[in-house]
């Protein structure tokens, strides 16, 4: 697979969904009349949905969009360790790229450094346990149910929006990234690293549970081939339906 589209399309997942992250805040921080709970469900509906799009859209080349995502699947030796840091720089700057063109969108200022606090013992919690609960649900289904992966992480993220007390960041790079938008949906600079910290913990955490949890006597089916089923034209009528790509990335 060419590494440059790969990169394409992690830059580009990612810059959509910091687009509906943020987007959907803006515009339903104008609709809600006071009322923050209307915003914070549209932003959970519109990043779930979005979010399951996007996977299935891009799954067949790559669809990280999180630098966790990156890092845990090298980690599981589905990711030639190589291509890391190129990942997770195509995420950042794709998720940075995302916030300023939305912001442009609802005619602001491209970077405005937000001023929301997000701090404490609660929500650095709050974001353990959503990266936590992010991992568990793909390595979960990549051994059981690999279909399901696309769908899965977007109800999965919609709901963590709702049930942690950190609305469920569980990226780096959309961590990041949320810093140059001073709206509902943004995060203090000084509040991140606690923030990207709680995700590290919760994926070093991860992996050594589910990875003990989800383990068979055969080899489970990686990501990137589950997905590729999944993503994978279907065969012509009379054609073996039996063929796989191998080719694609994973999710989410």
């Amino acid at each position: 697979m060419n590494t440059a589209r790969r990169l394409v399309c992690e830059f580009l997942g990612t810059a959509f969904l910091l687009a509906t992250v943020v987007g959907s805040g803006i515009l339903a921080h104008k609709l809600d009349a006071g009322n923050t709970a209307v915003a914070v469900m549209a932003v959970a509906i519109s990043t779930g949905c979005v979010l399951t799009a996007l996977i299935l859209s891009f799954g067949g080349i790559s669809a990280h969009f999180n630098p966790i995502v990156t890092v845990a699947t090298a980690i599981r030796k589905e990711l030639d360790w190589s291509l890391v840091s190129s990942y997770i720089m195509a995420q950042v700057a794709g998720a940075i790229a995302g916030v300023c063109i939305t912001n442009l969108m609802f005619d602001l200022p491209a970077v405005m450094i937000s001023q929301t606090p997000r701090t404490g013992t609660g929500q650095w919690l709050g974001e353990f346990v959503a990266t936590f609960g992010l991992l568990g649900i793909i390595f979960g289904c990549a051994r059981f149910r690999g279909v399901a992966i696309p769908a899965a992480v977007g109800c999965y993220v919609c709901g963590a929006i709702w049930f942690t007390s950190s609305t469920c960041f569980a990226n780096p790079a959309v961590t990041i990234a949320r810093v140059f938008t001073d709206t509902l949906t943004g995060i203090r600079p000084v509040d991140v690293f606690p923030y990207i910290v709680s995700q590290s913990i919760a994926t070093a955490s991860a992996l050594a549970l589910f990875g003990w949890l989800f383990a068979a006597e055969d080899k489970p089916s990686s990501l990137a081939k589950d997905l590729a089923r999944f993503t994978s034209k279907p065969p012509v009528s009379g054609a073996p339906s039996g063929r796989e790509s191998s080719s694609s990335r994973v999710t989410d």
